[in-house]
């Protein structure tokens, strides 16, 4: 559920941060060594800002089963589909409850005496650098969870610098062909690199699932071939891949407290909110850097709505027009959050605090678009550090709530 792992900016990233490719390997050179619904259109339920239970649908987590497309023929929406990779995620969670496996880590890892304890505290020395925040959070886990924490996040941000590191020019769809059978690899005990030793443990020691890793290298390969999101629909299915991913991922970690009476299925769903939210966070701080880049993460159909072009937001000149579409954008992006929170709470109250920091923090970002006037062409929306600061013990207290599904029942 700890979305903020991934697609934050990193201001600063030397060429040496980045992952390059070399022979069938790929390498991470200083992230080891140094310590740094209207008819005939797609229409989701969510485009609306609907809520589901104003759409008559009976779970949370999915806004709309169907959509509509140009033609006029009723497709399984992008929702719809996520949602079935929730469904599986859960089940596979409940099986391991009920069902506990005894002690699977890989015994012939090729790793020196005190190798895995090393490999962690890498993970964790990367966490600090780039997540600080988030970092401080995880000290109140235990510490498997919390070293399992930091080698998820650690591998996303190596996905996520593929294609978006100064070597990113370089990154060609092999490459990601190769890091997807380098991800296969840990997961049967075989790990590259100290960092991947760090995961294929955690793989071993957790309920993990390697179909939300796979998915998020699919949104890598997205970047590379995709500039333009027709849709809310399509664009939602992009922020699952890159974000909504790690909610995932983490969720079997992160564990859900004992007296929660929430659903797994309600969890995972949750987590998946957070990470849609965070990713649209992302692209709406990041929209002049994205079109600098001659990339657009904004439904198509909205901005034509909304009587803007992608002419505009080359431009970059705030308009009323632009105003408005923006609060739309902003009042989706909160939507997610509002779901996402209700989940938190339903996690083990160890892992809540940093999944806490990392929500409040990210939907300030928000605050701060609205606070530059929308403008989100020259002017990049940021938490400073006091309100970084402030936002730790805001998110601890949080943290000691009852779960929802507890307090829903009290009253």
């Amino acid at each position: 559920m700890a979305i903020i792992l991934v697609r934050a900016a990193s201001p600063g990233l030397s060429a040496a941060d980045s992952i390059s490719h070399q022979g069938s390997t790929l390498q991470c050179s200083t992230l080891l060594k140094t310590k740094r619904p209207a008819a005939r259109r797609w229409m989701p339920c969510s485009l609306l800002g609907l809520h589901p239970w104003e759409v008559g649908r009976p779970s949370p987590a999915v806004y709309s089963s169907l959509a509509v497309n140009p033609a006029g023929e009723a497709v399984v929406s992008s929702e719809q589909k996520v949602y079935d990779v929730v469904l599986k995620q859960a089940a596979l969670l409940k099986r391991q409850l009920r069902t506990p496996v005894l002690d699977a880590r890989p015994q012939d890892m090729d790793m020196p005496r005190n190798g895995l304890k090393e490999a962690y505290d890498r993970c964790g020395e990367i966490c600090e650098e780039y997540a600080k925040t988030f970092y401080l959070g995880t000290m109140l886990m235990t510490e498997e969870r919390r070293r399992a924490i930091w080698a998820i996040y650690v591998w996303c941000r190596r996905t996520d610098e593929l294609v978006d590191g100064p070597n990113a020019n370089y990154i060609t769809p092999t490459a990601l062909d190769r890091w997807e059978k380098r991800l296969e690899d840990l997961f049967t005990g075989r790990p590259y690199d100290m960092l991947d030793a760090a995961l294929s443990d955690t793989i071993s020691r957790f309920p993990i699932d390697i179909q939300p890793f796979r998915d998020m290298i699919e949104g890598m390969r997205s970047d590379l071939r995709k500039t333009r999101y027709n849709n809310f629909d399509e664009l939602y299915m992009y922020c699952y891949y890159v974000a909504g991913t790690v909610g995932l991922m983490s969720v079997p970690v992160m564990g859900i407290a004992p007296e929660s009476k929430a659903t797994t299925e309600s969890v995972y769903s949750a987590a998946l909110a957070l990470g849609i939210a965070n990713q649209l966070t992302n692209i709406l701080r990041d929209v002049g850097e994205d079109a600098r880049r001659g990339r657009i993460y904004l439904p198509q159909d909205e901005l034509a709505q909304a009587g803007l072009s992608d002419e505009d937001i080359f431009k970059g000149v705030v308009t009323n027009r632009w105003r408005n579409f923006m609060k739309r954008q902003i009042k989706r992006a909160r939507m997610f959050f509002e779901e996402a929170e209700r989940g938190v709470t339903e996690l083990s109250q160890a892992s809540r605090w940093p999944v806490w920091a990392s929500l409040l923090l990210y939907r300030q970002i928000l605050d701060e678009i609205e606070a530059n006037d929308y403008n989100n062409f020259t002017k990049r929306a940021y938490v400073g550090k006091g309100k970084k600061l402030l936002a730790l013990p805001v998110a601890y207290g949080k943290s000691l709530l009852l779960p929802c599904s507890l307090r829903n029942g009290q009253t």
